[in-house]
């Protein structure tokens, strides 16, 4: 009886090896992935950071000194160029935010009317434009006349951020704050926001510059001598 489970184990041996071996091959297969493997690793720093096109406040502030009775030309360049982004990327409202409390407030109010003419000159409609006031935190300090307005803007994630330690990272893979800072540039840089979403339609060809391209590929001529000789009538 002894020998005969013997024979029988003898036998059965190998099978228990090759059932021992893929066993080990469909826990591998199991396992925790092999963490040099690069192929194919999803690393876009731009599905990090993406670039959203959201509504955002718009502000910009004009200084003014106690003794200001005009406004002058820096100030002027200043409502102009807010005028030119309000027009680019809303419709809606546009606030002038007088300071209240601070030594400037008498001439802020002052220039109030004078910032008004400037952004309706700059095509504003004026009944979109509404004067209101703000409480200056520091009493002794000028507090600036304040524009505002809501409108489209883009931004994207704020950079600075290290959730994990770079140094022990055998992922092959970018840091989490890698291209952050080139994102938030590219979002601030763009003059429309809504070219994120989708092309504008393109502007109509001058026919004047094209008729002038034709006439002269027309009656422009070139030889294969004047090219060998370095001279062309292109």
């Amino acid at each position: 009886m002894v020998h005969l489970n013997a024979r029988h184990f003898c036998a059965a041996k190998p099978l228990l090896v090759a059932a021992s071996i893929a066993v080990a091959m469909l826990s591998g297969c199991a396992g925790p992935r092999d963490q040099l493997t690069t192929g194919g690793i999803p690393d876009d720093y731009r599905e990090r950071h993406p670039i959203v096109v959201t509504e955002a406040e718009q502000t910009v502030d004009i200084p003014v000194a106690s003794t200001d009775r005009r406004l002058s030309i820096a100030q002027r360049e200043m409502i102009r160029g807010f005028a030119q982004n309000y027009l680019s990327r809303a419709s809606g409202p546009v606030y002038i935010l007088s300071p209240e409390g601070s030594p400037n407030a008498g001439a802020a109010r002052a220039l109030r009317s004078q910032v008004r003419a400037e952004l309706a000159s700059r095509g504003i409609a004026s009944n979109k434009i509404i004067n209101t006031s703000y409480a200056a935190t520091g009493v002794l300090d000028s507090a600036p006349l304040r524009l505002s307005f809501t409108g489209t803007t883009a931004v994207t994630t704020q950079c600075g951020q290290w959730p994990r330690d770079i140094a022990a990272d055998f992922t092959n893979q970018n840091y989490y704050n890698f291209g952050c800072a080139s994102q938030n540039n590219l979002a601030a840089q763009v003059a429309n926001p809504e070219d994120f979403i989708a092309p504008r339609g393109m502007t109509p060809i001058d026919a004047e510059r094209r008729n002038e391209a034709i006439q002269e590929y027309r009656t422009t001529t070139s030889t294969i001598e004047d090219v060998d000789s370095g001279q062309t009538g292109f």
